[in-house]
């Protein structure tokens, strides 16, 4: 660059230069020109009034002598007819060598004065009238000076014009040099700053443009030193909450190349050697991780989910998220789902296995009230009372069992639950007829007559069932409420509401999980009344919510379809 600007300065010079000498010689010689024409013209004048004496005291010749000699100027004298009367040569000049002499002396002749330059601008011509038409008097003014005057002049022009292009050409290459100099330190920053190196400072020395520019520079440099620091601390924690994640975390690339793996990650594919830049593994022959996550560079913003079961006791949830517009890599999460699985596994062939035993009891209790029927207690009283009680508790260990079979049914996908129009206020007097007698706050129903929702009897019986059995064993006084009503989307609310003790907030996300039996101190029951209740009102493909805070009560919401959405 600084020689480009040199020689851009130099051919400005130059330039101007070549433009100040053509101007400045131009004046000068057509001033030198001017006043050699104004001498001559005096000289001339001077000579007519001395010729024209001359004429009179009839010594023309000696006077044009004295006049060649006094001021170096060829004098011709000519009569009223044109005819020389003086010497053909005059100051070693010839008449007839003069260019355009006889139209000059015929003008002069006719009474006008006639001023030329002649020889190339060397030398005058002036022809001048002699007072009273009696001729003419040409004279011829050469200027040898006049020509070595100009050239010096010339030869000093184009000498001071090299000078001021060699001045020039210096000044230019220094300011060249300067530029380039604060020019190059401004592009030591930047790649400094494009390698990372945001420790080089910028410290201009003036404030021109360019000590502006250098100044934005280290502002820039600052600024992104700063915005650097902040992006590596934010990277750095977000790579340490990586490796504390439970999940794994694999960030691959269009070439699926890995770019990142977190600890979880290495352990679930086992590849614990595995690093970045390395091909993405395929640890599983069923699954294939890179068919994963091929459709992920597609662009589209759909995420992929998918099971892997590398055998009977591991299984793995893997789900896709597709590549940013500011990234090229896509994500996949591998969660860990092996206990999950395992554990629903066993729930439901507990619950099963459960509803299959119950059998057993069942037909020994019916056996039990044959014989009670057929005479087998002496006491009526006492019989009757026994006998009704036997059998109100085996129908409803039958329902039960109804109940739970269809559950476990639906939890397996092998059948949907059968719904019906189910009426609610008889269910719900029924169920507080059951416990009534066992609770020790007083029971209250809330339903309008008629109202009907869409439900299995024996699914939604045993959920309503359950949730009144854990609201009388929680509450010591006061009243639980059981109430229902028609939603205006046509859904239908029911809500059993108590004043215990209330669910504690730590334990309300677990309350519905099955085994878990919060914080009994009594040790009983095995944590599935309500697991149950959420699994059937899901199996009804209604919905279920709870409110509850401790030493208020707590109130759970069933949502079901009504019988006024189903026609809608």
């Amino acid at each position: 660059m600084r020689w480009w600007l040199a020689a851009t300065f130099a051919l400005i010079a130059a330039l101007t230069a070549v433009a100040v000498t053509w101007i400045t010689s131009h004046r000068t010689e057509n001033a030198l020109r001017g006043r050699a024409v104004a001498l001559a013209v005096g000289q001339a004048s001077l000579a007519t009034d001395l010729v024209a004496k001359a004429l009179v005291r009839k010594n023309v010749e000696e006077t044009v002598r004295q006049i060649e000699t006094r001021r170096r100027l060829a004098v011709f004298v000519f009569n009223s007819k044109g005819t020389l009367i003086t010497s053909k040569r005059s100051h070693g000049i010839e008449e007839q060598a003069i260019k355009q002499g006889n139209e000059a002396v015929a003008r002069a002749l006719a009474g006008s004065r006639v001023v030329r330059t002649a020889d190339n601008g060397n030398a005058t011509l002036v022809a001048i009238p002699l007072p009273g038409q009696h001729g003419a008097v040409l004279a011829y003014a050469g200027r040898p000076e006049l020509a070595q005057q100009v050239g010096v002049l010339h030869r000093n022009l184009v000498v001071a014009a090299f000078i001021g292009i060699a001045v020039g050409s210096l000044a230019g290459l220094l300011v060249a040099i300067l530029i380039a100099g604060r020019l190059r330190r401004m592009l030591t920053a930047a790649e400094a700053i494009e390698g990372g190196d945001f420790d080089a400072r910028l410290q201009p020395r003036f404030r021109d443009e360019l000590g502006q520019l250098a100044s934005t520079i280290d502002r820039m440099r600052e600024r992104l030193r700063v915005s650097f620091a902040n992006v590596e601390s934010e990277r750095d924690a977000l790579q340490r909450l990586l490796e504390r994640l439970h999940e794994g975390v694999v960030a691959v690339d269009p070439a699926f190349h890995v770019r990142f793996m977190n600890a979880a990650a290495r352990r679930m594919l086992d590849a614990p050697a595995l690093e970045e830049e390395d091909p993405l593994p395929e640890p599983w022959p069923n699954t294939s991780l890179r068919k994963l996550a091929e459709p992920l560079f597609a662009g589209g913003e759909q995420t992929v989910q998918e099971i892997a079961t590398p055998n009977t006791l591991r299984s793995y949830s893997l789900v896709g998220i597709p590549a940013t517009p500011d990234s090229d890599s896509v994500l996949i999460v591998i969660t860990d789902i092996s206990e999950r699985a395992q554990r629903e596994r066993a729930e439901r062939e507990f619950v099963t296995n459960a509803a299959h035993e119950l059998r057993t009891p069942l037909t020994t209790i019916s056996g039990a009230v044959q014989v009670l029927q057929s005479g087998a207690k002496e006491t009526p009283e006492e019989r009757d009372r026994f006998l009704a009680h036997i059998e109100r508790e085996a129908g409803r260990l039958g329902r039960l069992t109804r109940a739970l079979l269809v559950l476990a049914r639906a939890q397996t996908g092998e059948e949907v639950p059968v719904v019906e129009a189910v009426e609610l206020r008889p269910l719900l007097e029924e169920i507080a007829t059951e416990f009534g007698p066992r609770a020790a706050a007083k029971l209250e129903i809330d339903c309008p007559p008629r109202l009907t929702a869409l439900a299995d009897r024996d699914l939604i019986e045993q959920a309503l069932s359950n949730l009144a059995a854990n609201a009388v064993e929680h509450t010591e006084e006061g009243r639980i409420v059981f109430s229902a009503r028609e939603l205006p989307s046509g859904a239908v609310l029911i809500e059993v509401q108590d004043t215990g003790r209330g669910i504690p907030a730590s334990q309300q996300d677990r309350i519905f999980d099955r085994f878990y039996r919060g914080q009994r101190r009594d040790g009983r029951g095995f944590g599935l009344g309500l697991a149950i209740v959420a699994e059937a009102v899901r199996a009804l493909r209604g919905q279920i919510e709870l409110d509850s805070r401790p030493g208020a009560g707590t109130t759970i919401r069933l949502t079901l379809p009504g019988a006024r959405e189903r026609a809608a």
